[in-house]
């Protein structure tokens, strides 16, 4: 009930806490978990996390395959991920037990429409690519005090039309990087005043990504990639990409060497890295599987500081 109370009020952050509190009372009761995952899913959705939201829908669907809420909201997150395939896999499921579902409908048809189409790759290979294309634009939301105060280094590039950027945390666009909601992603105060980022997951052997519009600074990378990767990507063919089996690096452009983080640090505790430093408001990390022939030929030639 407070979750949804939130929900309403649309913030979205605290929302999602509450469902997960919920969850995490383990009542026994498989419907109402079904309702705290699809709600919980929502939420996700909102703050543009779509793969958790994806993995929180495919959980609720497991616990009752008849919830149509879950099985609309997972095909909504397959849209936005451009699966267009599961996203029509997941349209039928749920046509076959509402034949007239209006949402179902019309996302069927659009997703057939667009599952043809050659779609503009959006992976750039490397972070310093990547940033080079990030502009800031507007002026500060954050001070430059919070940040000095956390001892977080921060990188601003003005763009094009606008030289001179304010102190602080300049709002950021992500050029049209990934998909449409992140643009105009930033960091922000919470009210217990805590900063919440946007970030960046790098997957350089897929040529992937994932984007999370709020990672609260006291947060886990392990928590995140657990609910991330409750469910295998559908690019993970080889079953490789397990929240335990995955390493995860930044890279000091400057120097040219990568830095591994330790999944269980929290986001705080890498931002404060002496050689981190965050771009264009957004921290970014490469993932990738462990020991894998692939990170091995990637790191060859780099100096690279592991745990």
């Amino acid at each position: 009930n407070e979750g949804n109370e939130y929900f309403k009020e649309k913030d979205y952050g605290r929302a999602l806490a509450a469902y997960s509190e919920g969850l995490r009372r383990r009542c026994g009761d498989a419907e109402l978990d079904a309702v705290l995952l699809t709600n919980r899913a929502a939420a996700q959705f909102h703050l543009g996390n779509y793969r958790s939201a994806l993995n929180d829908a495919i959980q609720a669907k497991k616990l009752k395959p008849t919830h149509l809420k879950a099985i609309i909201r997972g095909a909504l997150c397959h849209m936005e991920l451009k699966n267009f395939v599961e996203a029509i896999a997941w349209c039928e499921e749920g046509l076959q037990i509402d034949s007239k579902e209006k949402k179902l409908v019309e996302m069927r048809a659009k997703a057939d429409k667009l599952k043809g189409k050659e779609l503009e790759g959006t992976f750039l290979g490397t972070q310093t690519d990547f940033s080079s294309r990030r502009k800031c634009q507007g002026r500060a939301v954050v001070g430059s005090d919070l940040l000095c105060e956390r001892n977080i280094k921060l990188v601003l590039e003005p763009s094009d039309e606008e030289e001179e950027v304010s102190d602080g945390l300049a709002e950021i666009s992500l050029d049209g990087f990934h998909s449409g909601s992140a643009t105009g992603a930033k960091v922000h105060l919470d009210a217990d005043g805590s900063l919440s980022w946007p970030v960046l997951f790098l997957y350089p052997e897929h040529e992937q990504t994932d984007f999370t519009v709020a990672f609260h600074e006291s947060s886990r990378f392990i928590d995140h990639l657990m609910v991330m990767f409750a469910e295998l990507p559908p690019w993970d063919l080889e079953k490789k990409y397990l929240p335990n089996n995955l390493e995860l690096y930044f890279e000091d452009e400057e120097r040219e060497e990568m830095y591994e983080v330790n999944p269980e640090h929290t986001l705080l505790q890498v931002l404060q890295h002496e050689r981190y430093f965050v771009k264009a408001g957004t921290p970014t990390v490469l993932v990738f599987a462990k020991r894998s022939p692939f990170s091995k030929k990637y790191f060859s030639g780099k100096k690279v500081h592991r745990l």
